[in-house]
């Protein structure tokens, strides 16, 4: 087959003063008509720099220094900006990895896949919407007509990513550059546009430059895989080869990273004190229209949990499901609508907000996004010890203790004094779990805290909180939409489907002999479930 792309010793550098000369370092590679090519690598590898220097994208600071860029044999390195503003959409697109920050929210979602067609192909109004309901039906987005009026908002995280793909593709490009568009998606909307993108591809023969840290999905689509590290390509390979034998030493530790679906047997005590039970449990919503009408939601319905100490209880199921909602109203950060929620005997779900003030620090939260977690304008120091001084801890204690828990998160204590922008993804949750356990919590709730990390850096925080729920004897509740996450850290498993728990037992249990169909189908809906990866 004909190459589309074909990248030749690709320089790019970084700004001085940075920690290494290149972002990327004469990287080479090749994407033909109807080959599906994986990027894979961490944070800080070069993937996304690569996919920007081939849609012209890169910032002043990042200049292309060496190599070319050939697409369709046209060498489009350093091609000015009207010839690439002709060439994306025509005959290059991309995907990005949040459609919400990628759609414009005050147009309808019609009017953005319009204005690909005024800027690039030469059609009247009737041409064009007749081609935009096309393409939103090969999309298999439901009711085109509803969909082309609807603003972004409106619209699932599934709906906007097939949005975005429709715009990518509705003039046929050669090439197709994905950067991680499934990562925020819950595992069957993740299955579903995984296959979307590879039935497209078939069909219309484009070459697709998928850029990802998951293999998972790497062994659900790829050709090809291309393995970066530190910009610089490691190895570079077939699917097979580089997922079942890999050669490089670092290929093999990412991939000795991925979680395994069977789940790990643990001692439990089943006599421990619990620490949380929740009895009927429900949340609804009401909501009520310009004209009055009321709607109600239940985002939450009788939900019955219990957690002891020592033990992981893990819930997983799709967004929306109501994971999250429960967490929140454990916390209470939100007030339940009904049910009782019991924090070591004492019933919490409608204590006042007095009365409820002492108890938080028995239960403390660590959300998914690390960065927004933390305050960008204080330091490490003054994020770890503020709840600890607002509990009355006298500043030199909570100095001392934020110090131990920095060693205990293994971080050196001299980061007390950075800020949050100065560390990775995984440094900052690290300072979040840090933070929640200067309160000696008896409860810590983690809310998809490892959902947006590398494979290895995930691997290292799970590693982490399993030795802090040993070591403190903690209850852990811990949400999360990955099921080979879940595998790993949960001793009892609850299934959530539109807002009840449909399946709820030991994870041995209930990954090894699913009984609910929706469990099933989560299993099913998992990336790479059968494929044997490397052993580590």
């Amino acid at each position: 087959m004909s190459a589309v792309l074909e990248v030749r010793d690709l320089a790019i550098a970084l700004p001085a003063g940075s920690d290494r000369s290149h972002a990327v370092s004469r990287v080479s590679f090749t994407v033909t008509s109807g080959e599906i090519v994986c990027l894979v690598g961490e944070s800080g590898s070069g993937k996304s720099v690569i996919a920007q220097g081939i849609m012209g994208l890169l910032p002043k600071g990042l200049p292309v220094t060496a190599g070319t860029i050939l697409l369709e044999g046209e060498n489009i390195t350093h091609a000015p900006p009207e010839r690439l503003r002709a060439l994306r959409a025509a005959r290059m697109s991309m995907v990005f990895q949040e459609p919400m920050t990628a759609l414009n929210p005050v147009m309808t979602c019609g009017e953005q896949i319009e204005e690909v067609l005024r800027e690039h192909a030469a059609l009247g109004p009737a041409e064009r919407r007749a081609k935009i309901l096309a393409i939103l039906r090969e999309v298999s987005l439901p009711d085109p007509e509803r969909i082309v009026a609807a603003y972004p908002h409106q619209l699932s995280g599934g709906q906007r990513q097939r949005i975005m793909i429709a715009m990518a593709l509705v003039l046929e490009p050669a090439l197709l550059i994905a950067d991680e568009p499934t990562t925020a998606l819950d595992v069957t909307t993740q299955a579903q546009i995984l296959r979307l993108i590879a039935d497209l591809q078939s069909r219309h023969g484009t070459g697709v430059l998928f850029i990802t840290h998951d293999f998972g999905v790497v062994a659900e689509i790829a050709h090809r895989v291309a393995v970066l590290r530190l910009g610089e390509l490691v190895e570079l390979g077939t699917k097979q080869d580089v997922l079942t034998r890999p050669q490089h030493a670092y290929t093999r530790m990412l991939i000795g990273s991925v979680p395994s679906l069977r789940p790990r047997t643990r001692q439990a005590d089943a006599n421990a004190p619990v620490v949380l039970s929740t009895h009927g449990l429900g949340k609804t919503y009401r909501d009520r229209s310009w004209f009055g009408k009321r709607r109600d939601v239940r985002a939450a319905d009788d939900v019955t949990l219990e957690i002891r100490r020592g033990q992981t209880l893990g819930i997983v199921g799709e967004s929306g499901s109501g994971k999250s909602t429960v967490a929140r109203c454990v916390v209470r950060l939100i007030d339940p609508t009904e049910g009782d929620i019991r924090l070591s005997g004492q019933d919490i779900a409608r204590l006042g907000a007095a009365a409820l003030r002492p108890l938080r620090r028995k239960v403390q939260i660590v959300f998914q996004d690390p960065y927004r977690s933390l305050n960008p304008r204080r330091t490490v120091e003054e994020a770890v010890i503020e709840g600890p001084l607002n509990y009355g801890v006298p500043r030199r204690e909570a100095l001392e203790r934020a110090r131990r828990l920095m060693e205990l998160v293994r971080m050196d204590p001299a980061v007390l004094a950075r800020y949050p922008h100065q560390f990775s993804g995984g440094q900052r949750q690290r300072i979040c779990i840090a933070r929640a356990l200067a309160m000696e919590p008896e409860l810590l709730i983690a809310d998809e805290a490892v959902s947006a990390l590398d494979v290895s850096v995930q691997a290292q925080v799970l590693e982490l909180l399993e030795e802090i729920r040993e070591r403190l004897s903690l209850a852990m509740l811990f949400i999360t939409h990955d099921l080979r996450v879940a595998a790993q850290i949960c001793d009892q498993v609850a299934v959530m489907s539109q807002g009840r728990v449909v399946e709820y037992g030991p994870a041995a249990s209930v990954f090894g002999a699913p009984r609910h169909e929706y469990t099933r189908a989560l299993f099913d809906a998992a990336p790479g479930r059968g494929f044997e990866f490397a052993a580590a």
